[in-house]
């Protein structure tokens, strides 16, 4: 049937199947489907009765969805509030604000432990301090930071006065910090004279002095101490945040917001040069970030969450920020990387501090599974309940590692599948009513619709294509900053304005699970064979050699584009050419001979942002023997002459 083409061929196969645990679903917030039935009968009228229930408003809405301009959809437009509140008043108000927000751990081992009442009270005096320095409602905010506690405080603070918050990832250079602020026309900046990463001081203020010089809008800077390093401070310009937080009052009024009014901007990259700037409003985005991350997570009064992403990714945002101080849970903020000083520090503040929810990247646990079981050594994980993922697909080998080492065997894990234009999780498991298999993020959550569907939009109910979704859902972006033509081109138009394009494949299996295959643009195709990037590093990361594998297309005379692996072997063992013939006969047998790799080459390390996104761009490069392009934004840029270096090496080119 036409109706079932395959966009993508979806070759790769995974029959695991864990039921949650019973005594995990005895206890659990949802154990049965009914959640997803109420949903399903009349999404609208159900996220209309969510957000009443879910939200504190200064003036409850009347109005749900306003589907009248579509791709410009509205959520409870006439109702007011404000997420400062909703993080924080609200709970002091039921008594709470003793309970531990923030046990803050610095790199060298440091801890602040921030109750409710006192992150309530720094966040008023920071919006008051604000509000004197002439930042007012509707004025956006620069946030160039490291993980902090100064970084949340700041964008409640701007919550709380009607400013809408730009968090600027504390990696980015001087020039992606300049094209940020000058995209948003932001009035102020917040920075620190440094950060700490593996040791070394990260020169933020530095970097900020760099991008300013091109900033005309930016009236004030901000200046967080955290290092001690010596920086140039303008007069004029640059104040200290110790010495105006400490003369302002802890109580700021806080701004009556409407629900369609600009929260934050997030740029994220896109297909050209220039980032988009993500534009998420008050009531919908909070809605979203607060009913997932309790629902997803399980989450009970008790738990101590720990969720390892940076706050300058939307991931920080809605499940370190937003989410979690909304249900008033009490979480790990952890300044450091997940190797230094050790690879067994995670496990070290598991232990020491209990933790029972734990949510990180695939390729954290990769790069975990790369190191050696060693790290695990004398570490109590007993506390430990439920175990996510998150910004990638993750292979299942990986899965069933995270499973067995990390979680014991008895912890549901939940594979979450997102993006910062969708503001929450779209698809993963309800963790106790949902069976879970190595690899798949499982079904749509309540209220969210989804489908595969191939190049004409007809739906595929079991095979590979593209993800959409079908419906509108209240914490989903309402444009791009500046631009709506850009944003109906990029999300609306293939599929028309009320289908949203992810720019994701993914295939349906035979339970109507989603197995997400990358992005559409990390497709392959082979003599017609459109494969995918995912299912190839799937295959090659459960051999028993391989800890983690990256997959890239490059361009051939014969076939059009030929399959390229990088490949980092268990323990950093070097690969000969008896394992190479292995790891390509491996490919064939469980996916096929057209999934073969050609050109298969072992490396020390991927090419990595500091979020741990691959770049995949510097991998093609370097298989097609081309000149590298910037690699300036890597947590290593070395790393990339060494690949290079390896593969002129062994494909002969020197």
């Amino acid at each position: 049937m036409e109706g079932e083409e395959q966009a993508i061929d979806a070759l790769l196969h995974e029959r695991r199947v864990f039921e949650p645990p019973d005594a995990f679903r005895a206890a659990a917030l949802v154990s049965d489907d009914s959640l997803h039935a109420a949903a399903a009968a009349d999404p609208a009228a159900w996220w209309m009765e969510q957000a009443l229930t879910e939200l504190e408003w200064m003036r409850p809405p009347t109005q749900g969805l306003d589907d009248s301009r579509p791709p410009f959809f509205r959520w409870f437009a006439d109702g007011e509030l404000n997420a400062s509140v909703e993080c924080l008043d609200r709970h002091l108000r039921a008594g709470g604000g003793a309970k531990v927000a923030y046990i803050w751990i610095s790199e060298s081992g440091d801890e602040r432990h921030i109750t409710y009442q006192e992150l309530h009270d720094e966040v008023n005096r920071f919006a008051n301090a604000l509000r004197a320095l002439g930042v007012e409602r509707g004025d956006r905010v620069a946030i160039y930071l490291g993980m902090v506690p100064e970084l949340p405080i700041s964008m409640l603070a701007c919550a709380r006065i009607g400013a809408a918050h730009s968090v600027v990832f504390g990696g980015f250079s001087a020039k992606s910090l300049s094209g940020r602020i000058n995209d948003a026309s932001c009035k102020a900046l917040i920075t620190a004279d440094g950060s700490w990463r593996k040791g070394a001081v990260v020169p933020l203020k530095q970097w900020a002095d760099d991008a300013l010089v091109d900033c005309p809008t930016i009236e004030t800077v901000v200046v967080v101490r955290r290092t001690g390093a010596e920086v140039s401070m303008q007069a004029g310009r640059d104040v200290e945040y110790a010495e105006i937080v400490a003369a302002a009052a802890a109580w700021c009024e806080p701004e009556r917001m409407g629900a369609e009014d600009m929260l934050f901007l997030l740029y994220t990259s896109g297909t050209t040069a220039r980032p988009k700037g993500i534009l998420h409003t008050t009531a919908g985005y909070l809605l979203g970030a607060k009913l997932t991350h309790r629902l997803v997570f399980d989450l009970r009064a008790d738990d101590v969450y720990w969720c390892t992403a940076d706050i300058g990714w939307v991931t920080g945002h809605s499940y370190i920020v937003y989410g979690p101080l909304a249900n008033h849970a009490t979480q790990i903020m952890y300044e450091g990387a997940h190797d230094h000083p050790t690879w067994g520090r995670h496990w070290e503040i598991v232990e020491r501090h209990g933790v029972t929810i734990y949510y990180t990247a695939p390729t954290a646990i990769r790069a975990l599974i790369g190191a050696g079981d060693g790290h695990l050594d004398g570490h109590d994980l007993s506390s430990l309940r439920l175990l996510g993922t998150v910004g990638e697909p993750i292979n299942p080998e990986a899965w069933i590692w995270y499973h067995e080492r990390i979680g014991g065997g008895r912890c549901p894990i939940v594979d979450t599948w997102w993006q910062t234009e969708t503001g929450a999780i779209m698809i993963a498991p309800l963790p106790g009513a949902v069976a879970t298999k190595p690899g798949s993020a499982t079904l749509p959550l309540p209220g969210i619709g989804a489908a595969v569907v191939d190049e004409h939009g007809h739906d595929v109910s079991h095979g590979g294509g593209y993800l959409v979704l079908t419906n509108p859902w209240p914490s989903m972006l309402r444009t791009f900053y500046g631009d709506d033509q850009r944003y109906v081109q990029t999300y609306w138009e293939r599929f028309g304005p009320r289908i949203y394009f992810t720019g994701d494949g993914a295939r349906r299996d035979e339970d109507g699970y989603f197995w997400l295959m990358g992005r559409v643009d990390d497709v392959i195709n082979v003599s017609g064979h459109r494969l995918s990037t995912t299912e190839v590093e799937s295959s090659l990361v459960s051999h028993r050699a391989v800890a983690e594998a990256a997959v890239i297309g490059a361009s051939h005379p014969v076939t059009g584009e030929t399959i390229a692996a990088f490949v980092i072997l268990v323990g950093g063992g070097e690969g000969d050419e008896v394992l190479r013939g292995e790891l390509r006969e491996h490919v064939s047998t469980q996916i096929g001979k057209i999934a073969r790799p050609t050109l298969l080459l072992f490396c020390p390390d991927l090419p990595k942002t500091r979020s741990g996104k691959i770049m995949r761009r510097l991998l093609r490069e370097i298989a097609e023997g081309r000149e590298l392009g910037d690699a300036s934004t890597l947590r290593d840029p070395d790393i990339v002459q060494r690949i290079k270096s390896d593969a002129d090496r062994q494909l002969g080119r020197v």
